[in-house]
């Protein structure tokens, strides 16, 4: 399962109202990249896959592609807003080594 902290909710909720109304899910996804290997995706989507995972959590519908799955078991969604950088951060347990900047992390 992948969760969705309070502070990440706040902002997703922001961001989507924002955005098309058509889209009302948020994709992570992993892909190949970054500085450690493997990066971390975050997108709005207005389409549900039969392959993706879904989860409801916090008042936010995640959807995960299979692949990606497999890297964010038990990966919580962050947000920060400090002086050391504002955006979301992934708190991976699976991640072995993580990039400075968070972005990326290989297993």
């Amino acid at each position: 399962m992948v969760t969705v902290s309070d502070e990440a909710k706040k902002e997703l909720l922001a961001l989507m109202q924002k955005e098309d109304d058509s889209k009302k899910y948020v994709r992570v996804s992993v892909s190949s990249g970054g500085c450690s290997g493997l990066s971390y995706n975050l997108d709005f989507d207005s389409k549900q896959l039969s392959t993706d995972k879904v989860f409801e959590n916090n008042d936010i519908t995640l959807l995960v592609d299979e692949k990606s799955y497999l890297y964010l078991i038990g990966t919580t969604l962050s947000y920060s807003g400090g002086l050391n950088g504002k955006g979301f951060v992934f708190n991976n347990p699976n991640a072995a080594r993580t990039c400075g900047c968070g972005e990326s992390f290989s297993l």
